[in-house]
């Protein structure tokens, strides 16, 4: 969970909406608190507050290409950004391990015509320098969020929270999932196109439960994709259970313990559910609590 923030299309002072980007990226320094960058030119602003998932030491954002030529800030993760790599390593020259530089080999590839071959979730701001053009995009469901708006001036914003934009903008909308903007022709595109949005393309398929597993299964496995530990969120359910027990015998192939952890009352079912679980699958337990006056007393500070 990284944050990143844009500003395009600018119709005032460059250094004062720099300052500006400055201050909307910290109210969201708590998507990323282990490090900031900033890039800026005449036309354009991007920020960025990182949390250090994959190549922890190597991956500052914004990201630039080896000729200056291309910005990128993002936020998510690429879980097939090896494969992705593989294919682009001889048109372009990756400077990190980080998943998300792929995203700018792509576009090198490609142009902007890359958006499907993404596995993964993403909200990312794209800027080509030499063209003076900006690629806005979000995945194909909306994991990672997405807002945009103007000012009065008519100054363009992205965020990934609403709260930064709040303070600047006259209208804020919520950038759609599966969509994306490309200044050059300004209008939202929808990348994401499937025949199963449509019921009459599915309403006489007969359910492939294998087919069902397997996919869940490589869901899980491809999403254990970190250079620090993880663990899973268990809340003793059917759903948290089962990935659960996906993710313990993968780790186990990588050998790693996985952690669990729940949270909630002191002696709530979900608690004596979850310990349950984590018993059968053999993870190594954490349980925090917390009482129902200090549930109501976080209250505010969680909504925002």
């Amino acid at each position: 969970m990284c944050s990143i923030v844009g500003i395009f299309e600018l119709k005032t002072n460059v250094d004062s909406l720099r300052e500006r980007a400055l201050r909307m990226s910290r109210v969201l320094m708590h998507r990323g608190p282990d490090e900031s960058g900033i890039f800026s030119d005449s036309q354009a602003i991007i920020a960025h507050e990182r949390l250090a998932i994959v190549s922890p030491q190597a991956g500052q954002q914004p990201f630039l290409t080896q000729r200056k030529d291309c910005v990128l800030a993002a936020n998510g993760e690429i879980y097939n950004h090896n494969e992705l790599r593989n294919i682009t390593s001889n048109d372009y020259e990756f400077q990190t391990s980080s998943d998300c530089e792929v995203i700018l080999a792509l576009y090198k590839k490609k142009g902007i015509n890359f958006l499907d071959d993404l596995n993964g979730i993403f909200s990312f701001i794209l800027y080509d320098v030499v063209e003076q053009a900006y690629l806005v995009a979000r995945d194909h469901v909306g994991i990672i969020p997405l807002y945009f708006g103007r000012d009065s001036d008519g100054n363009l914003y992205f965020a990934s929270e609403m709260k930064a934009l709040a303070a600047y903008c006259r209208t804020i909308e919520e950038f759609p999932p599966g969509h994306y903007l490309w200044s050059k022709n300004g209008n939202l595109q929808r990348y994401y196109n499937r025949a199963w949005m449509q019921y009459d393309a599915i309403k006489d398929k007969i359910s492939d439960t294998l087919e069902l597993q397997l996919s869940l299964e490589r869901a899980v496995r491809c999403q254990m994709m970190a250079d620090v530990p993880f663990g899973v969120l268990l809340s003793g359910g059917l759903d948290s259970s089962i990935i659960a027990s996906i993710a313990k015998r993968y780790s186990v192939e990588l050998g790693q313990d996985l952690h669990s952890f729940s949270i909630g009352l002191h002696n709530s079912p979900d608690l004596e559910a979850a310990r349950v679980a984590a018993d059968h699958i053999g993870t190594l337990h954490h349980e925090f609590y917390f009482t129902v006056q200090e549930g109501i007393d976080a209250l505010r500070d969680v909504i925002y």
